[in-house]
């Protein structure tokens, strides 16, 4: 008993140590305050940024997190990823902070607001703003239009439930995002609060001397933008606070203040993920794939192609984008290509279905959805399709140069094939040049052509067969077995033949069918 017991202590110490759990369940907390970023165009490289900070923060003991929001907004989806990222925090006091200052734009409209409600709480500094959420696409011409109604129902949805679960007023996260929405101030039997225009002529029918109409919020036809005083009256903010080192004080940090940047590593990721730059890398990658596939063995092009796709998938799966899928499609993809490279001659059905599955895995990779659902999922579905339709024409071009530059690039001769073959298919000689066998290493200094060509310097085979045009009909026996190809001796002359496709044993009979270019196909008889 007292083994058995001792037995299942020292498994339980060494679960412990190998998951790493603490055995006294305490945790590492420390009393600073972890200021992450919220800045600039909402882009999927900025989810990626805040969920590595967060967890970073959250590993030295961060008790509260502060997202320093200054954004016009940006991509739809990207928001909703942060949101709901920030909402799924539990070891940390989540707080939305909008600062002004000289290298700020004070603002958090649109995206950003939706992050912003995001938090357990607000703060704002002096001359900022929020709201202005409702989504938009981008037209034709370039220009923002409104998004549709099942874009904005969504986004509304979501503004309310986060309003909801972290205690702000439901009617400004509304009226934020649809312009249909008319928001007032009123005094209800002697509190004042917010409640849409619906609600009010409801109240005003039933309780008509309890309802008094203070002022109006936000009219019909224009989205929603409040001021940090605004926001703060209306309870959407906590309070007005000068700068980081007050909002430090007012939520009770004094260990310090620690401002998370983006590293080298961020702005990397940043650039790679960008459209001219994915472009390019399937451009290149599709290059060097060709050339690797053109050369024998494996060298620096199939390097530079693997690098290329490798920077591509792992890239965009940092953003979280890339799964199982991709990467079968591309495995399957590749394959296929393979296949219809080194098996199935000339290019066909298989090569054309490995692009098309190189092409969707690459695709695919770029975004967090197969088929597109709203209106701004379709805009990054044309965004992604036209950056990977750019990549991959710009790489069958790119390609196509490749073979025609080839020979004439003093720096790829190794690559090209440049032996000088005498005598046409059908074995007949070029005029002016005579036929027959040279001594090794003998070279004709100059043989004079039709139109004043000459040739200098050419080596000549060693051994050159001429074909006779009154092959056919003639008979002659199999000097070796034909399976289907093998030696005849035709004549006085010993020639290498092929069967239509039967085996001939040696010795038997033969007589010739056939004699197209240097094929000489013969018949037992």
């Amino acid at each position: 008993m007292v083994k058995n017991s001792m037995l299942g202590i020292l498994v339980f110490l060494l679960l412990g140590v190998l998951f790493g759990a603490p055995l006294s369940g305490e945790v590492k907390e420390t009393n600073m305050l972890f200021v992450i970023p919220v800045q600039g165009d909402i882009m999927p490289s900025l989810e990626s940024f805040i969920r590595r900070h967060v967890s970073k923060a959250i590993d030295e003991g961060a008790t509260v997190l502060v997202f320093d929001i200054d954004t016009f907004g940006g991509r739809v989806d990207t928001a909703l990823q942060i949101s709901s990222f920030i909402g799924s925090i539990k070891k940390a006091k989540t707080v939305a902070f909008i600062r002004s200052g000289p290298s700020s734009m004070g603002v958090s409209w649109s995206a950003g607001a939706l992050i912003a409600l995001s938090c357990s709480r607000i703060y704002m500094a002096p001359g900022t703003s929020i709201g202005a959420a409702a989504p938009v696409t981008i037209g034709a011409d370039g220009s923002m239009q409104p998004a549709g109604e099942k874009v904005v129902s969504a986004v509304r949805t979501q503004m309310a439930a986060l309003a909801e679960k972290n205690g702000y007023p439901v009617e400004l996260a509304l009226a934020m995002v649809d312009l249909d929405l008319e928001v007032w101030e009123v005094e209800d039997g002697g509190k004042v609060r917010l409640i849409t225009l619906p609600e009010l002529e409801r109240l005003e029918k039933e309780r008509p001397k309890e309802v008094r109409r203070i002022q109006l919020v936000s009219p019909k036809g224009k989205l929603l933008s409040l001021t940090a005083k605004e926001a703060e009256r209306y309870g959407l903010s906590r309070g007005t606070v000068e700068d980081l080192p007050s909002l430090a004080k007012i939520l009770g940090v004094e260990g310090g203040i620690v401002e998370m940047q983006n590293t080298f590593s961020d702005r990397v990721l940043e650039l790679i993920t960008s459209g001219p730059v994915q472009s390019l890398l399937i451009l290149v990658g599709l290059v060097a794939l060709f050339m690797e596939i053109s050369t024998p063995g494996f060298g620096i092009p199939g390097t530079v192609a693997v690098i290329c796709f490798l920077t591509l998938f792992g890239s965009n799966a940092l953003l979280g984008t890339v799964g199982s899928l991709e990467i079968i499609m591309i495995l399957v993809g590749l394959g296929l290509l393979a296949v219809e490279l080194f098996i199935i001659p000339g290019f066909g059905i298989t090569g054309i279905a490995g692009l098309v599955l190189i092409g969707l895995a690459l695709l695919f990779s770029m975004q967090d959805f197969i088929i597109p659902e709203f209106s701004w999922q379709w805009d990054i579905f044309i965004r992604n399709l036209i950056v990977v339709g750019s990549g991959l024409l710009s790489g069958i071009v790119g390609v196509a140069a490749f073979i025609l530059l080839l020979p004439k690039v003093r720096i790829f001769d190794r690559l090209a094939l440049k032996t000088m073959i005498y005598g046409t298919a059908s074995g007949s000689t070029f005029p002016g040049q005579q036929v027959g066998r040279l001594e090794k290493g003998v070279t004709r200094e100059k043989v004079p052509q039709e139109g004043g060509i000459s040739i200098e310097n050419v080596p000549h085979p060693e051994d050159f067969q001429v074909i006779p045009p009154n092959l056919v009909g003639q008979e002659g026996k199999a000097v070796t077995i034909l399976r289907p190809s093998g030696k005849a001796k035709i004549g006085e002359t010993v020639y290498p033949v092929e069967t239509e496709g039967e085996f001939i044993p040696q010795g038997t009979p033969v007589r010739v069918v056939q004699v197209r270019g240097n094929r000489i196909t013969v018949k037992a008889i």
